[in-house]
């Protein structure tokens, strides 16, 4: 497999506060007032009306920017404004249109009404653009109003209010490959070994406190991004340990590697590990937890050379796993290039199969947005607990809402 290479290549990377949500409000601009206004020039007795029509008030617009890796802007700004439309004047003329404001985003953010927290849409894409806010009509001038029985018509209209929401941003980031286990499975040491990203390896629980990304090249124009989250404890899904608030960040992966420490430092049997990651990805999302999943079974190199085998057919044949089963080492980097060209070569497959089948691309957006719905409306449930249990109970600050997002985020990516 070929590695990515700093020397010679083209690289970037940013360390930042990472925040994947944030609650703000958008005002769209009041359209303008139309114009009551009377002709009158010399030697033109009786002109008639000409007032013109208000400007159309400023929309709010939301624009996708590569560039972006966080939300965090919007933590210390919560409030924007569009601009108001001009009132008409006379002379039948109509009043500047208000500027829309248009915010920029992470590629990869959800717009959800958080009042009602039905969805508004995201941008997936680079420059996606999405209206969160119309801007109000402009009000119509009394010429509007002339007519055969009206010749001095008197009437105008004000302008249109522009809309106002609460919305709530959610940033999931975009990777074609996830990664789900324990704590210490060997989650940042795949991503490490697969990839440039340099993410903090030690042999203590959650040293992964949030998502990571690298990009894994194997030729020119073959790559793909895969995407660390936290590992899941048992309870999980209930708000315990780190990885389920992160576990939305895997809903627009194609595939999941399900990674489990074979080497049994710790006693724990393989098998109940597979189960509970299993049961708690289907709490957190039935739809994610149905994703096509590899199972990694990691640190073989701990495993007694002459039980190796052996001990790996056994627990195959224990698990009976549906999918792909993959053994390898992320410390000594064996069976990893099998392993980054089969998720390659499978990920090319599905997008020709997306590309010629009109039927699979709709399954496949069908699916992903399940996937989000759900990730979206558990956390919703956890964060609803939380806030019931600040009102009447001490929270320790892992748990508060108002701190979840304060870590850091590095993203290295590199092309050669």
């Amino acid at each position: 497999m070929r590695k990515p290479r700093l020397s010679g290549a083209f690289a970037f990377w940013t360390t930042m506060k990472f925040v994947d949500e944030a609650l703000i409000t958008v005002e769209a601009g009041n359209g303008g007032a139309g114009c009551l206004s009377f002709r009158r020039e010399k030697y033109i007795p009786k002109g008639g009306p000409d007032g013109g029509d208000g400007g159309r008030g400023g929309s709010v617009i939301l624009v996708a920017d590569e560039n972006l890796n966080t939300l965090i802007d919007y933590r210390f700004q919560p409030r924007y404004r569009a601009d108001n439309g001009r009132p008409g004047e006379g002379r039948n003329k109509t009043g500047a249109g208000g500027r829309d404001l248009v915010l920029k985003v992470p590629v990869g953010t959800t717009v959800y009404n958080d009042e009602t927290s039905t969805l508004i849409g995201e941008v997936v894409a680079d420059a996606d653009l999405m209206t969160v806010a119309e801007g109000g009509r402009g009000g119509l001038g009394n010429t509007r109003f002339k007519s055969s029985t009206n010749r001095a018509p008197r009437r105008t209209t004000l302008g249109t209010p522009g809309e106002t929401y609460g919305l709530r941003l959610e940033l999931r980031l975009l990777a074609d490959v996830g990664l789900v286990g324990l704590p210490n499975a060997g989650k940042s040491t795949l991503i490490s070994q697969l990839s440039a990203a340099k993410p903090k390896i030690a042999d203590y629980p959650f040293t992964t406190l949030t998502p990571q990304l690298g990009v894994v090249s194997l030729a020119p124009h073959r790559n793909f991004v895969i995407a660390d989250v936290p590992g899941l404890i048992s309870g999980a899904a209930g708000g315990a340990g780190l990885g389920t608030r992160f576990l939305k960040h895997l809903t627009r992966t194609r595939i999941l590697l399900h990674l489990v420490d074979v080497s049994l430092v710790d006693n724990k049997d393989p098998v109940e590990v597979v189960e509970t990651i299993t049961d708690e990805l289907e709490q957190f999302s039935p739809s994610l937890a149905a994703r096509e999943r590899w199972l990694v079974l990691n640190k073989v190199d701990l495993v007694d050379a002459n039980e190796r085998e052996g001990f790996i057919t056994a627990l195959k044949d224990a698990l009976n796993w549906p999918h792909s089963v993959y053994v390898i080492s992320g410390v000594t980097g064996e069976g990893c290039e099998l392993l980054a060209y089969s998720l390659m070569s499978r990920l090319e497959e599905l997008a020709i199969e997306r590309r010629e089948d009109p039927d699979a691309e709709r399954a496949e957006r069908a699916w992903l947005d399940q996937m989000a719905e759900e990730a979206h409306e558990r956390i919703a449930e956890l964060r609803e607990i939380r806030r019931m249990q600040r009102k009447g109970v001490d929270v320790d600050d892992e748990d508060d809402d108002d701190g979840d997002d304060d870590h850091e985020l590095e993203v290295i990516v590199v092309r050669d």
